[in-house]
């Protein structure tokens, strides 16, 4: 297995790519500019946030579990340290079109971009989550990226990383918008997801799982679906208003009723069927969820 190459700075991937670089902090490639041909195999790893869209590759990505190639013209988000291993494929590179935003964590700290960088959840999506885009749809974020290039341009003052960072939140806002669509319009897709979810909840709690392993985890449900943890809770919170650890305390709930109800058991050995070493978490999270304590539910049913 190759080693990782490792980008620390902005100017690192410029060089990476062969590109001047015109900020310390961002960089914006053009696709169609750059030599881009990565020995195969190679596994790279930044220390900066990346956004690329491209409607056609020469290296084909792989990224967690999925290869993605961008074939379709969609655009991926990755958070820092990451890793990407390249697979090439030969091509002409006139057709190579697309490009490319990094920034690193250091141009948006202690702005308001920055306390809510966790909002933008689809950085942590796998490669087969990537944003497909109508024509509509490039070119608006095409237009705030041509915006952070003119800025680039200018000579560095006082107001060029408000400028440059209210340019890359408002292309992430739109890539919000633009992910709520497509959650719309894989509206089938998505309810055969919840189906199965819902199977694997069931299956887990009927199972000798819980006293074994305790509680399922937002990634076993993640992984029984092949989706990420992040999408699956965004997924789950678009079409029922409960994400992935919602539905995990929603199913919990539910069989802490059937048991108080049906069962002699002491609220104590409940607590440990369930999964939890310590009884007064339970009891807490049960008060939390249905607003009575556990004996006080069985008390009253």
């Amino acid at each position: 297995m190759k080693p990782i190459v490792q980008l620390k700075s902005i100017s690192e991937i410029n060089s990476f790519v062969q590109c001047k670089t015109k900020h310390p902090l961002v960089a914006i490639v053009d696709f169609s500019k750059t030599d881009e041909y990565i020995e195969e195999g190679t596994r790279i790893s930044a220390d900066f946030y990346s956004i690329m869209f491209k409607n056609y590759c020469a290296n084909k990505l792989r990224y967690g579990r999925q290869v993605y190639d961008f074939q379709d013209g969609s655009l991926i988000c990755i958070a820092p340290k990451q890793v990407l291993v390249m697979d090439n494929e030969i091509e002409k590179k006139e057709e190579m079109l697309g490009w490319g935003l990094f920034f690193h964590p250091d141009l948006i700290r202690g702005t308001s971009l920055g306390s809510k960088m966790n909002t933008y959840s689809f950085f942590n999506y796998e490669m087969s989550e990537a944003l497909h885009l109508s024509d509509k749809e490039k070119q608006v974020l095409y237009d705030c990226v041509q915006k952070i290039e003119a800025e680039l341009e200018e000579n560095i003052d006082h107001h060029s990383q408000n400028l440059i960072v209210t340019s890359i939140e408002l292309l992430l806002n739109y890539c919000l918008r633009y992910y709520e669509r497509q959650f719309i319009t894989r509206k089938n897709a998505n309810s055969n997801t919840i189906e199965e979810i819902e199977k694997l909840l069931k299956n887990y709690f009927k199972s000798e799982k819980l006293k074994e392993s305790g509680l399922p985890t937002v990634k076993f449900l993640a992984d029984g679906v092949c989706l990420s943890p992040s999408y699956l809770s965004d997924l789950l919170k678009k079409e029922t208003g409960m994400n992935a650890q919602d539905h995990i305390h929603y199913f919990l709930i539910e069989e802490a009723k059937n048991k108080l109800i049906n069962t002699d058991n002491s609220v104590g050995e409940i607590a440990y069927f369930l999964g939890f070493e310590y009884p007064q978490y339970f009891s807490r999270l049960f008060k939390q969820k249905t607003g009575k304590t556990p004996s006080e539910y069985r008390s009253l049913n």
